[in-house]
């Protein structure tokens, strides 16, 4: 119920989710279950640029270093582009070196997917919205501790909230 009540007031304040997202998410809340957010194609090309739309919904990618945040320090989390799930805080980032944001850890593992993903010629894990469907990128055992992992994440499946991250 308290994460209801957060996304209430995001959607409020006009940085979180818009009122369908809520509306579903709310209902699956209810239930205690992942509910999935379903567009046609033509509502996600309206919804967002051609950019986030080539790496969301057709798995595309951007060129590294040319992303509005993998040079991004600011405090807050960032949330999905396409349906406003929150997938990582600031404070689980890291420079790689790679030229994509990439992290630590996800904020709710609940909220990703890990898919194989034999493309490219390679094998990699995917790493998908579990809401939404989205692409966000992939997620390689070569980061720090205490994960190990290195989530490397296309800025264009991201939308940043600043907010103060709480230290637990």
């Amino acid at each position: 119920r308290t994460a209801a009540v957060r996304v209430i007031r995001a959607r409020a304040a006009g940085v979180g989710p818009d009122a369908r997202t809520v509306l579903l998410f709310l209902r699956g809340a209810m239930a205690n279950e992942t509910v999935k957010l379903n567009k046609s194609k033509a509502e996600w090309q309206q919804q967002l640029s051609p950019m986030e739309y080539s790496v969301t919904r057709e798995k595309g990618t951007e060129r590294a270093f040319s992303g509005r945040y993998w040079d991004h320090n600011e405090e807050g989390i960032y949330r999905c582009v396409c349906c406003g799930t929150p997938l990582f805080a600031s404070d689980t980032k890291f420079d790689s070196g790679c030229g994509w944001p990439s992290y630590f850890k996800a904020l709710d593992p609940a909220n990703v997917r890990e898919e194989r993903d034999t493309s490219q010629g390679m094998t990699r894990t995917e790493i998908i919205c579990n809401v939404c469907d989205a692409h966000l990128g992939h997620v390689f055992p070569d980061g720090p501790p205490p994960t190990g992992l290195r989530y490397c994440i296309n800025s264009a499946s991201l939308k940043f909230e600043p907010q103060k991250i709480s230290k637990t």
